[in-house]
């Protein structure tokens, strides 16, 4: 089995690597890392969960640790563009640990915040440029920031800065760097827009493929309820009752759901925070550090939060509302499952979002199971299906997410990381042929005690209920 020893990685970079307590490279690492180190142009495609931004931050790291210098007041070494905020300031955060020992200098450019310090912060150049588009555009514009000595590019989850229609921005600032580079680009999937891109401003690219194209990993447990619209609030708060429910995430089609949902599962006992564009930055922080350190167990949030973010122990993920844009599932459920763990993913799927159902399996190429709401919620399936509650189409046409700055500084946040220990559900069958999952609520709802929240504050008392799982 390859070692990270044997990748040619320089020697502080492998000192950082043994003190995070890592030797074995993921298979996009093991293969990325060589060729990245050869100064080679790189297209990489892996599943959410599976090492991408070490793929990329460890060899620069190590190519800079060989080329020592000074960058340039208002420089940058190393352009690295992430679609969102929470991205970018976790891409800065890996290149502080995996250079600890060569302590190279980071600055991060997001939107949402002032500009003041960014601009400071430039003023003395930096070796790693991490940035979402819009903002950088803004400091380009005024001269705060010129991309005239980057030497290598990093285009980091690619196929969602194309749907949150960053794609003429990114134009702009590849014509701004110079064509002698390195250029990478990493993502999840490969549509045929980010592969026009890859043509475009690659030269000669190692295409490094190292799992089938928008295949959820085979770790995720996956089962759907067909459930009446107006049963799934409170099932929402049966489920995330249950005793392994160690650490959720619950997606809302809209940022107005995801607060409607927060504050339902306040008032049955449940706190939960909701992140999405309309949150400022500093209530984005708080939200994430709160789910992260385990005070704030359910985060609610929109598709901003469907890739990217690592946070340890994500059980469970629950799709409260179906996503009308098929990848953005894989995406969704990949918060959980990481890093070699197992996972628990959770549909609630209603009348008018069978199609996205349908349109998903077609994506996957996987029936997913049909669980059993409780009694009395079941869609009557030989009803017709109402129109899906919104249709977009992949590219343009459509508003983009807020919250990141003038020009497109779009955010997403949340994330998933291993699954924590707790029960996994069981799948006993019932009379009628579905399983029982996650603890199917059965009879009265478990007393609950706590009163409710808005995101914030003192957490409430959380009664897990008088099932569980196993038992139910």
């Amino acid at each position: 089995m390859t070692q990270f020893t044997e990748l040619g990685l320089a020697e502080p970079v492998l000192k950082a690597i043994t003190a995070e307590g890592y030797t074995t490279p993921t298979p996009i690492q093991a293969q990325a890392i060589p060729a990245l180190l050869k100064g080679r142009d790189v297209v990489g495609i892996a599943q959410t969960g599976t090492g991408k931004t070490a793929a990329f931050v460890l060899p620069l790291l190590s190519l800079l640790a060989t080329k020592p210098s000074r960058p340039a007041p208002r420089t940058a070494r190393v352009l690295i563009l992430a679609p969102t905020r929470e991205l970018a300031a976790q891409i800065a955060d890996s290149v502080r640990t995996y250079g600890s020992h060569m302590r190279p200098s980071v600055a991060v450019v997001v939107g949402g915040v002032k500009p003041g310090a960014q601009i400071k912060q430039m003023s003395r150049g930096v070796d790693f440029l991490i940035a979402t588009p819009g903002r950088l555009l803004d400091h380009m514009d005024t001269r705060a920031i010129s991309l005239a000595d980057t030497t290598a590019v990093v285009l980091d989850e690619a196929d969602q800065m194309m749907d949150l229609g960053f794609m003429p921005a990114i134009r702009k600032v590849m014509a701004a760097v110079p064509s002698k580079r390195q250029t990478l680009l990493f993502s999840a999937t490969m549509p045929k827009p980010i592969r026009a891109l890859a043509d475009d401003f690659l030269r000669d690219p190692i295409e490094i493929a190292v799992t089938p194209e928008s295949k959820p990993v085979e770790r995720i447990e996956q089962g759907v309820y067909m459930i009446k619209g107006n049963a799934k609030p409170d099932f929402l708060a049966e489920l995330l009752a249950a005793d392994d429910m160690d650490r959720a995430i619950v997606f809302t089609r809209t940022k107005h759901g995801a607060d409607k949902v927060v504050k339902h599962l306040g008032n049955n006992g449940l706190y939960a925070e909701a992140i999405h564009g309309n949150k400022s930055q500093n209530q984005r922080i708080r939200a994430l550090d709160a789910f992260k350190s385990g005070k704030a167990p359910i985060l609610v949030a929109t598709d901003i939060a469907a890739r990217g973010i690592d946070v340890d122990g994500v059980s469970h993920v629950i799709n409260f509302d179906m996503p009308n844009i098929s990848e953005s599932y894989v995406h969704r459920i990949g918060r959980t499952a990481r890093a070699g763990k197992t996972g628990i993913a959770i549909s609630l799927v209603g009348n008018d979002e069978r199609a996205y159902l349908r349109d998903i399996e077609k994506l996957t190429g996987k029936s997913i199971p049909r669980l059993d709401p409780p009694a009395g919620t079941a869609l009557d399936l030989s009803q017709p299906e109402e129109e899906g509650p919104h249709k977009q189409q992949r590219n343009g046409g459509r508003s983009r997410p807020g919250g990141g700055g003038s020009r497109g500084g779009h955010s997403r946040s949340g994330g998933g990381s291993s699954r924590s220990q707790g029960g996994k559900p069981n799948a006993a069958s019932s009379s009628n042929g579905g399983k029982k999952f996650g603890g199917k609520p059965g009879g009265q709802r478990p007393a609950r005690s706590g009163g409710g929240n808005s995101g914030g504050g003192a957490a409430p008392t959380r009664s897990r209920g008088s099932w569980s799982p196993a038992s139910s």
